[in-house]
């Protein structure tokens, strides 16, 4: 291509089967987004919950302009989502991966774990997605499928075909971005 100053731009490029459905948007912010879409039409009330961080120091050069500039997790956070759904309490993480084959166990902490697992023991609904990014492939694992994987297997990372096996697939839509309480209407049924 020849721009008007002269300059002659090769835009020679390469294609792939490559969807971009998900390009620009993180996990969490389509979940938000997912989320603010159920209370818009009174479906559910799920809302991320706050990270807790202890402000230690802030620097003001002026009223308007505070600069926090040192801060610390107070305590370990829990999961990322909580809310209630046809009278149920729903809490439950959110995760993305860049493997094609496999979810690392590093990327969910133990506490987590365990809160999900004292979750679903009281009845409450409870379950990890997973993103994997590279396969745009979105999964909803439902906490005791997650905590029997972690206590009977001797592995450091949830292959993908466990979840093909034992998780469900969140299908990408319009409103709302994820539709995971449909998945979740399929699961439980008529609660």
């Amino acid at each position: 291509m020849n721009y008007p100053n002269g300059i002659k731009k090769n835009t020679t490029t390469i294609t792939n089967n490559i969807s971009y459905s998900n390009r620009g948007m993180t996990l969490e912010s389509e979940l938000n987004i997912s989320n603010e879409y159920y209370r818009s039409i009174d479906k559910a009330y799920i809302y991320k919950k706050p990270t807790p961080i202890k402000i230690t120091k802030v620097n003001y050069p002026s009223r308007d302009k505070a600069v926090i500039t040192e801060g610390y997790f107070t305590v370990p956070s829990t999961t990322d989502y909580n809310g209630i759904y046809r009278g149920k309490y729903i809490d439950f993480e959110a995760k993305e991966t860049n493997s094609k084959t496999a979810f690392t166990l590093n990327n969910i902490h133990k506490h987590q774990v365990e809160h999900l697992k004292n979750i679903d023991r009281h009845q409450g609904i409870a379950f990890v997605i997973v993103r994997f990014q590279h396969l745009n492939i979105t999964y909803l694992l439902m906490a005791k499928d997650l905590i029997n994987f972690i206590e009977t297997k001797e592995r450091k990372s949830i292959p993908l075909s466990f979840f093909e096996e034992k998780a469900y697939k969140i299908k990408d839509g319009y409103m709302p971005r994820l539709d995971y309480l449909k998945v979740i209407d399929q699961i439980i049924g008529g609660i």
